[in-house]
């Protein structure tokens, strides 16, 4: 797996990085036209563009030039996009699980739309003037009504509708413009003014709605693919994290097995206070080291010293009765 995963990584982030520019492009090019759907979408693609660019960026230099910060880097945003990414799968699931089309008669083939079918948090949304405006704006530009200008009224009964050409190029089926019975809100909104119809009617909003619910179901089956590509991902990263760590300590792999790159910050102090104290045990064996007298031994003095995983012991033994002195000294 060594290498492998910088490989990877490298490849897929190379990727990535030449994908972004033309995003980046696509938003820039967004920005000269005039029609306001298009540069609606503008700000987000720059932004996506840009995200990818410099995230790539990161994982490219730090899986191939073993660069462990900026992997790192990567690896924490790559982290923040996954759990973005679930967390805005899960909101979108939950506010699009309502709604869809009520049947009008059994003669007709299309549906029709009703704004209260809804979630309260889309109701919220697209009655805000502002973003209706801009949808409206999306939906009139858009020549959906001018399709089904020319249609007969069999063509009402044999063909389906949009959601977007049921709620906004037509009033409402159980509009009766022949009584003074009051009726649904939106037969009273319904103009044949081309740039009027039934755009400012709440069945125009449901229309928009619906078709968002549908886009929205297929969208979420590439978030899925998306997110199991990207734990994926992550995954491999974390590997080329690591084989980078490894790689900073100049160590072959298979063999280092340390687990702090730098050694402590006392370790050169231990290390001198080590080399004077067996310097002295070994001058004081120099001096006393000699052999004479019969009898047991018995332990007289213990010198020890611990550093690390071994220890240094320095023994003194006195030899019966006799003035004679025995030294043991060694590792333990």
């Amino acid at each position: 797996m060594y290498r492998f995963s910088n490989t990877v990584i490298g490849f897929l982030n190379l990727f990535s990085l030449l994908a972004s520019i033309p995003i980046i492009g696509a938003g820039l090019w967004m920005a000269r036209s005039s029609t306001t759907c298009e540069s609606f979408l503008q700000t987000p693609l720059l932004a996506i563009g840009f995200v990818v660019l410099i995230v790539s960026l990161a994982g490219f230099i730090g899986a191939c030039f073993h660069v462990a910060w900026a992997l790192w880097v990567y690896l924490v945003v790559l982290l923040l996009l996954i759990a973005t990414l679930m967390c805005f799968t899960i909101f979108g699931f939950a506010v699009t699980s309502q709604g869809g089309g009520r049947e009008v008669s059994a003669d007709r083939v299309y549906k029709e739309y009703r704004l209260e079918d809804y979630s309260p948090w889309l109701r919220n949304r697209i009655k805000d003037p502002r973003y209706w405006k801009t949808i409206k704006a999306c939906i009139m530009g858009s020549k959906t009504c001018a399709d089904i200008a020319s249609r007969t009224p069999i063509d009402y009964l044999q063909k389906d509708l949009t959601p977007i050409q049921s709620g906004c190029c037509k009033p409402p089926t159980s509009c009766n413009y022949a009584t003074t019975v009051a009726q649904d809100v939106d037969c009273y909104r319904w103009n044949n003014a081309p740039s009027v119809l039934c755009y400012d009617c709440d069945s125009c909003k449901a229309g928009a709605l619906e078709d968002v619910r549908n886009d929205w179901h297929k969208l979420a089956v590439l978030n899925v693919v998306m997110l199991v590509l990207l734990i994926c991902i992550y995954s491999i990263g974390c590997c080329a994290f690591r084989n980078t760590r490894r790689a900073e300590t100049d160590y072959p792999y298979g063999q280092n097995r340390m687990t702090k790159i730098r050694p402590r910050w006392d370790f050169h102090w231990q290390v001198m206070k080590d080399s004077i104290f067996i310097s002295s045990l070994s001058k004081m064996a120099s001096d006393l080291f000699f052999l004479g007298g019969d009898g047991c031994m018995t332990e007289d003095t213990f010198f020890i010293s611990k550093r690390s995983d071994w220890l240094f012991g320095l023994s003194l033994f006195k030899r019966g009765t006799g003035p004679s002195w025995f030294i043991v000294y060694g590792d333990l």
